[in-house]
């Protein structure tokens, strides 16, 4: 199964790399697009639980990496939370 990297820029200009074990978050997020912080979220969470179910498809078991991954955008988004103008940046996606 192809996996994925995307680089994203929280609202406070922090960098962090991500990861999917699948390329679906392509066909949910979109390289250079800007997001409100609360979409992002939202978006995120469905691309990583697609690209789960796509590895509990083919192994069995859904992935623990993207699983971890979801986690760890929601606990980097609290940071943030109550603020109107917080946008998460989609800075480019890297195939492994």
């Amino acid at each position: 199964m192809p996996e994925l990297r995307f680089r994203i820029c929280w609202p406070d200009g922090t960098k962090e790399t991500c990861y999917s074990p699948s390329r679906v978050v392509k066909d949910h997020l979109v390289a250079g697009k800007s997001y409100p912080l609360q979409d992002f979220m939202d978006i995120s969470r469905t691309a990583l639980s697609a690209a789960s179910e796509r590895v509990r498809e083919k192994y069995g078991a859904p992935c623990s990496r993207a699983l971890s991954q979801i986690a760890r955008l929601e606990t980097a988004s609290l940071a943030f939370a109550g603020k109107a103008d917080a946008q998460v940046t989609i800075e480019s996606f890297q195939d492994l």
